[in-house]
């Protein structure tokens, strides 16, 4: 029987057309029945046009269904990959613009910080209702999320869907080991590497070629390129020893480090704001798309690009063995780093199915940041779970950059302020301004 793959939040119109031409070029899965669910009829649509022309170019022939009835859409399912973003690019201007007023810098605002943790309460109803329906229609089906604040998502159902099968997928640990090989002029298909952290802030513990680590030829190539080294997760590399696996504007937020000073954003160039820019370009790319569609009996498919998705449906359902990095909840897994809370690790998979790798401790250095990364994310699930507002304005304060710039007054202000913004997209406990 051919798998049945849904995605969620289908009219992200650009995201879905990467999945669906790396789907496609599985032999195996080119006649898989692939299910659109989004709640914007123009978007689906389009999503539903992108996939018949992506299938077309690819010499696929699946069986597609477009609804906006999300439980129809889920009844069934073996795969649900979850894309969605709730409220959209309005949401965003909102997550910037207003802490913008405080003198709050941000760069993308989409993991902790306040844009993450507003981005994350907005997301955890509509989290939740996917994980009851799929309890009821598709119990055995696995959730592949790639939503962002993905650490915050995954501890949240963690916490309300305890039964679910759900991997957490993110690029950043495949294009940072991309661009660490072009910087020293190894292939990538030749080198091992081994990474674990947090998502957006894991760590490269160990990358070799040929049994050799490539760490010294990475300091060389620093050292002869004065202006490699005005970027913020090679200054935190040659300060910590270990390189971060995410990119440097997403690096800058998650420490207390360097937004607050108007010399290190000069020193190392970090584009403050750099999300607003990159929403209003994927708005000028669905538009793109729109017009191409028109005019196009088939789309091209992307060769570069190297989803994880596809390539855990393709080995869950073929048998054939990969490792990954996957957001999974820690279960003693990285040792010191709290249980119960999302981590990634590479996670084996195979026919059987997805199979996380212990680490065991972290150096150190990296350990302690990533806890204080966790603060947030775990406060901000806790605040929804227990409908307790004063656990949001508590997962700001701790909030590295945010408690960096802001007093605790301003602080709360600011989750008022944000709260009043957004207002039915929260949580309901939490739709409240919270006075002392």
């Amino acid at each position: 029987m051919k798998p049945t793959i849904v995605i969620i939040g289908a009219g992200s119109v650009e995201f879905t057309r990467e999945l669906l031409g790396d789907i496609f070029s599985f032999a195996e899965l080119g006649s898989v029945r692939v299910v659109l669910h989004d709640i914007n009829i123009e978007r689906l649509q389009t999503a539903e046009a992108i996939t018949l022309a992506t299938a077309r170019a690819a010499g696929a022939q699946p069986e597609v269904v477009a609804t906006t009835d999300r439980r129809r859409a889920l009844d069934g399912a073996d795969y649900v990959i979850n894309v969605i973003q709730v409220g959209m690019h309005e949401a965003t201007l909102r997550d910037f613009e207003i802490p913008a007023r405080y003198g709050l810098n941000q760069t993308i605002g989409d993991t902790i910080g306040v844009g993450g943790i507003f981005r994350g309460l907005r997301t955890f109803p509509v989290l939740e209702a996917i994980a009851r329906d799929m309890a009821q229609v598709c119990p055995d089906a696995w959730l592949l999320n790639y939503t962002n604040p993905m650490a915050m998502n995954v501890t949240f159902l963690h916490h309300v869907a305890p039964k679910l099968k759900v991997l957490g997928l993110c690029h950043s640990v495949y294009w940072t080991m991309a661009g660490l090989c072009e910087l020293v002029d190894v292939p990538l298909e030749e080198v091992s590497y081994w990474s674990a952290g947090v998502n957006h802030q894991a760590w490269v513990l160990r990358w070799e070629h040929d049994g050799r680590d490539l760490y010294p030829l990475l300091d060389q190539r620093i050292a002869a390129d004065a202006e490699l080294r005005r970027r913020v997760r090679v200054d935190m590399y040659r300060r910590l020893g270990y390189y971060p696996t995410e990119t440097s504007e997403h690096s800058s937020e998650y420490v207390p480090w360097y937004l607050r000073h108007p010399d290190e954003i000069a020193r190392l160039r970090i584009n403050i704001g750099e999300y607003v820019s990159i929403s209003e370009a994927n708005l000028a790319e669905y538009a793109r798309i729109r017009a191409e569609l028109a005019d196009a009996h088939t789309l091209g498919i992307d060769t570069s690009s190297t989803e994880y998705a596809p390539q855990v449906i393709h080995s869950l359902e073929t048998g054939t063995v990969r490792v990954i990095s996957a957001n999974v909840v820690n279960d003693g897994l990285i040792t010191n780093l709290p249980d119960g809370v999302a981590v990634e690790v590479p996670t084996m998979l195979d026919a059987l199915g997805a199979h996380p790798m212990k680490v065991g401790d972290l150096p150190p250095q990296c350990a302690a940041l990533n806890r204080s990364f966790l603060g947030p994310v775990d406060l901000t699930a806790r605040a929804a779970v227990d409908g307790d507002p004063r656990l949001v304005r508590a997962a700001a304060m701790v909030d590295p950059n945010t408690a960096a710039a802001l007093t605790v007054d301003q602080i709360w202000a600011l989750c008022d302020e944000l709260t009043t913004a957004h207002g039915q997209l929260l949580p309901e406990p939490l739709r409240t301004e919270l006075a002392l």
